[in-house]
């Protein structure tokens, strides 16, 4: 057999390579559309396990570091397999493409090439024939009795790389409608900083006595006046304007966020608390089934307890952050509904999301990736930008997938001298959390700035035992960032 193999639809041939790359090219002109290419990694059952296992454009890696987008290169376009780090429960990958502007039909000359990543030598080559078509299945690496193989496909759709991608299980926004004219959408309003009045932070005292055990008054009725406050609970603004439930679950939490404060010699304590949600592909379940929700809301009492204006700053990230409209407990159901969203595939270019309420981040914009250090870098900035006479804590929730992992610590090193301490919560113990879960053990630091814990599952984890783990090492670090002159 020939070291190049001409491949017809159907056919396949062995890869004895362990990385190869696999090109796209075309012959281009005036009228011919432009080609993206991308890839898919897919289970047996020929779908993706989450968004994160497509790889095109705008999503330029895999977090298994198996598939790369390589970029274009005039009319070739390229996606690059490291075969041996794909993942024991990816069965094929899916080599694709998309045309930005027409057909497939009006592409002359479309091949698609298959080389050894080490040298460049060809393996295989599909010309592909196409007609109406806007995506396509070009071909497609799988495994055989734990040997790899190549294998032409062609197969089209007519509903561009979106269809594409929705039947491979990939969710997607539904395309937006085309403006009403020809003016350029207006973007978004950024958030501005809010910048309310704060007490001045002073060094807790040294005694305590824990508040008493709440006292359960008879059923409420609607809109009732504020109860007296458990000493050493603040009774926070627009906290009497949530509903009924809400506002007596917030009541008992606000009270064992006191009580865990209390343990630790910090009761009365006031700090800034700022709120990082992750929207990566692979939280798509745990947004589904509102546990980011409840996280939210239990959250709202942690910052309601420590600052004393009870406003939340917040931001969301996947691919790239957005900062979220501050969570004010007077909104706090509202805020849930419209701010707790998962990050989404960018397929549409730079346009404008449809059906955006008012404050409302394009999740596509946010995408489905993780990017952990750009986040904690727009939160080092907003935070120097407002600068305040208070500790600020960052509760940031994340299940895991971390592989910025250098990038990660070095923001987070940099972070040691400003007045931040970012305690991180794993929504999953067995997820990889890279260099997130070492920090704490890391040298080389005037005082440790970062807490790391991870549970199973945050819905049976009770809020006594959360509250205690959340702020177990705050205290700490506020101590010895006072000694060190960190905060003053």
């Amino acid at each position: 057999m020939s070291r190049v193999t001409n491949l017809s639809k159907g056919a396949n041939v062995p890869v004895a390579a362990g990385a190869v790359r696999a090109v796209l090219g075309w012959s281009g002109g005036p009228g011919v559309p432009d080609i993206d290419a991308s890839a898919l990694l897919l289970t047996t059952a020929g779908r993706v396990r989450s968004d994160v296992d497509f790889v095109f454009y705008n999503q330029a890696g895999h977090p298994s570091g198996a598939v790369r987008y390589a970029g274009k290169q005039g009319s070739a376009d390229a996606v690059e397999v490291n075969l041996a780090a794909v993942e024991a429960d990816i069965d094929r990958i899916a080599v694709c493409a998309s045309a930005d502007g027409g057909t497939f039909g009006q592409v002359p000359g479309l091949t698609l090439r298959l080389l050894d990543a080490a040298g460049g030598a060809e393996i295989a080559r599909f010309d592909i024939a196409a007609g109406p078509e806007t995506a396509m299945l070009c071909g497609e690496l799988y495994r055989r009795g734990g040997v790899w193989k190549f294998r032409a496909v062609g197969q089209g759709w007519s509903s561009g790389l979106a269809g594409l991608a929705t039947d491979f299980g990939i969710s997607v926004d539904d395309a937006p409608a085309a403006p009403a004219s020809s003016a350029a959408p207006q973007p978004i309003p950024a958030q501005q900083p809010h910048t309310p009045p704060r007490q001045q932070y002073a060094p807790p005292p040294q005694q305590f006595t824990p508040p008493p055990a709440p006292q359960f008054a008879p059923p409420v009725q609607p809109s009732p006046p504020p109860q007296p406050a458990v000493p050493g609970v603040r009774l926070t603004k627009g906290e009497d304007q949530l509903p009924i439930d809400m506002r007596k679950r917030m009541s008992l939490r606000k009270e064992q966020v006191a009580v865990s404060l209390a343990k630790q010699g910090m009761q009365g304590l006031t700090a800034r608390v700022i709120l990082v949600l992750d929207a990566s592909g692979s939280m798509t379940m745990l947004y589904e089934k509102k546990v980011v929700h409840r996280v939210v809301e239990r959250m709202a009492a942690v910052a309601a307890q420590l600052d004393d204006n009870g406003v939340m700053p917040a931001w969301t990230f996947a691919s790239n952050p957005a900062r979220l409209p501050d969570l004010t407990l007077a909104d706090l159901p509202r805020w849930l509904e419209l701010h707790v969203r998962c990050g989404q595939l960018k397929l549409f270019g730079g346009r404008r999301a449809a059906n955006l309420q008012p404050g409302q981040v394009d999740m596509r914009v946010v995408g489905i990736q993780n990017e952990e250090q750009k986040v904690i870098a727009e939160v080092r900035n907003q935070v120097r930008a407002e600068r305040v006479p208070l500790p600020t804590i960052v509760l940031f929730f994340s299940d895991g997938g971390v592989y910025k992992n250098r990038e990660i610590e070095r923001e987070l090193r940099a972070a040691v001298e400003e007045p931040i301490f970012w305690q991180f919560v794993g929504l999953g113990s067995k997820a990889g959390y890279g260099v997130l879960e070492r920090l704490d053990t890391m040298g080389g630091r005037r005082v440790d700035n970062v807490g790391f814990f991870s549970v199973d599952d945050i819905d049976n984890l009770s809020d006594p035992e959360l509250y205690d783990r959340l702020l177990s090492e705050f205290p700490s670090w506020i101590k010895a960032a006072a000694a060190a002159g960190i905060l003053r």
